[in-house]
């Protein structure tokens, strides 16, 4: 069973940090500047004559069921009311404020807005500031007034396509209905937070529907939204035992669809934040349960090409994982090995930090487990052309800890490493490299000179080896070439004979190359020469037709497709029928 305080309470400053971060934004304008452009329809085309006007920040407004009746007039101050009919003021503002207003239209209901604003306002510092507020006939009041204000129809997706989001650079687009959403926010927090709450008695509203509403909310688009919502999940996830395991199956079923459906949500790492303080609070041994969330959820979530907006809070619930039971090492770092990138250097950087932060906490028996694979992943980044990639692998040398197990198991490491240390010493083009490397070959030499000179030696027999090799391949088509000119049909095919002479010298070449840098592998130097006869054969082929240059595509957008479609004019409507025979 689950610690009911250690995971809770862990968060509780953090939770008050955002609350506190959140009120500085009470002022924040509501309505779009006015000298931004008009939206520009699909149809019309661009026009760039004009000097390009910026927009501060892009809003949009949920669709609400807008009220029929929105005229209100302001109720009495709580100051100004005596203590025994406070009780009834608070339910009469509470129901007040389930009016919904229209904010796609920024000047409509200005003075009925004002009017709902200022009530929320006044209740949030009333339930701040008094205790024995929270009586039980106002449970289903306020519940129902959140339940109205909160629970509505997100806004399309302004990034549909799920492309990346950097939250440093790309501007976030912000809820237009905020001014009134913060306060229901905040009051929905002091609610959950007084000390007069109950949750026996909330428990019969605040239920299952209630929790599934709230996470999808999640995929708001608003940051501060999402980190309201992130606060005030964590607080029900702590009060509301009965609903835990409920709360965490629904966090699942995000990450799933999230994963192998749309691989877009914009509420991934509140979720991971919450679940990571979750995390911390599982006690010990842990339920097979969640064992499971780990290998089929959150290790899946490396695959996301949008890895980089969530990735530090999925870092910390897998070390969490890893700390809670050391025996996780294995399958989690063999999965991540699966996962590695291949053509994406910066989530390599990132799976390259992850893995740092899991040795950290590794013990020596599970490390021992794993580390052949590992360090042979190790000796591809550090071989990488990319810098960084490189530079982040040879940083694990600056770690006392990760050194400590690279010496308890030299014998099997060094052999591994050396290779890809020695030769990219010599060939990286990166000087910052070279001297991280020369500071890794150091270390190794300091910890076994005696191994690191048999590795030394063996890498040089194996470079001349395929020396050899290369050079008996030499030989063997030179007494090819030997036999085919003594062929009585080789004076008939002076072309052939050209392109034989021609595939001599250039091999001669590049033999001449490897002899002079001994840095070069056979596999490359085939792969190269592979390359080098496609080409030719390519030539060979295509002579005789002409060259045709292709254009590049743009990628299509998928409204002015769709747009194109439908404006087609069906056949029935043509005057002459299409040709049959030219179709």
């Amino acid at each position: 069973m689950e610690n009911q305080h250690n995971g809770v309470n862990n968060n509780d400053n953090a939770a008050n940090n955002s609350i506190a971060s959140t009120e500085t934004n009470k002022d924040t304008k509501s309505t779009p500047p006015r000298d931004a452009p008009p939206p520009t329809s699909i149809a019309k085309g661009l026009n760039l004559s004009g000097p390009l006007i910026k927009k501060e920040k892009r809003q949009s407004s949920s669709r609400f069921n807008v009220s029929k009746n929105r005229e209100l007039n302001a109720l009495a101050q709580f100051a100004d009311t005596p203590g025994n009919e406070r009780e009834e003021l608070f339910i009469q503002k509470l129901k007040q404020c389930c009016t919904l207003f229209d904010f796609s239209e920024p000047l409509s209901d200005l003075k009925w807005k004002e009017v709902k604003r200022a009530a929320l306002h006044e209740m949030v510092e009333y339930l701040s500031n008094n205790n024995g507020v929270i009586t039980e006939q106002i449970y289903p009041e306020a519940i129902n007034m959140f339940a109205v204000n909160l629970f509505r129809t997100l806004p399309p997706s302004s990034n549909p396509n799920g492309a990346e989001f950097d939250p440093e650079e790309d501007e976030p687009t912000l809820e237009a209905s905020w001014p009134h959403l913060q306060f229901v926010y905040e009051l929905f927090l002091r609610f959950l937070e007084s000390p007069d709450f109950q949750p026996n008695v909330a428990k019969r509203y605040i239920d299952h529907h209630f929790v599934l509403q709230l996470l999808e909310l999640f995929d708001s688009e608003d940051p501060r939204e999402r980190d309201f919502l992130k606060t005030v999940l964590h607080r029900i996830y702590g009060k509301f035992l009965g609903l835990r395991a409920f709360i965490r199956k629904q966090i699942n079923n995000v990450f799933y669809r999230f994963i192998y459906e749309t691989e877009h949500h914009n509420g991934i790492a509140e979720l991971l934040e919450i679940l990571g303080s979750i995390i911390n609070g599982f006690a010990l041994p842990l339920k097979e349960e969640h064992k499971q969330f780990l290998l089929k959820v959150l290790l899946p979530l490396h695959k996301a090409k949008s890895l980089s907006v969530y990735h530090p809070q999925l870092t910390y619930c897998v070390v969490q994982f890893l700390e809670k039971d050391p025996s996780l090492s294995e399958p989690v770092i063999r999965s991540l090995l699966k996962f590695w990138p291949k053509t994406h250097s910066p989530k390599e950087v990132m799976f390259l930090n992850e893995l740092e932060e899991l040795l950290d906490v590794i013990e020596p028996a599970e490390f021992q487990k794993v580390m052949v694979p590992l360090f042979r992943q190790i000796a591809k980044c550090v071989s990488s052309p990319h810098f960084q990639v490189a530079e982040r692998a040879l940083y694990y040398w600056n770690n006392e800890y990760i050194m400590s197990l690279i010496a308890d198991n030299s014998q099997i490491i060094l052999p591994i490493m050396f290779p890809s240390l020695y030769r990219n010493s010599k060939t990286h083009w990166n000087k910052t490299i070279h001297g991280l490397i020369y500071n890794a070959l150091k270390l190794f030499m300091e910890m076994n000179q005696k191994l690191f000179d048999e590795c030394n030696k063996n890498y040089r027999q194996e470079k001349q080896a395929e020396r050899d090799k290369m050079s008996q391949r030499e030989e063997l088509w030179s007494q090819i070439e030997i036999l085919a000119k003594n062929n009585p049909e080789f004076s008939k095919l002076q072309i052939c004979n050209q392109t034989v002479s021609l595939s001599i010298s250039n091999s001669q070449i590049e033999y001449e190359q490897i002899t002079e840098n001994c840095d070069l592998t056979y596999d490359k130097i085939e792969q190269e020469t592979r390359e080098v006869g496609d080409i030719y054969s390519r030539n060979e082929r295509n002579k005789d037709k002409p060259l045709i240059r292709r254009k590049s595509d743009l990628p299509a957008d998928t409204g002015t497709v769709r747009a194109l479609i439908e404006h087609k004019r069906a056949d029935e409507y043509l005057k002459t029928p299409p040709d049959v025979n030219n179709c």
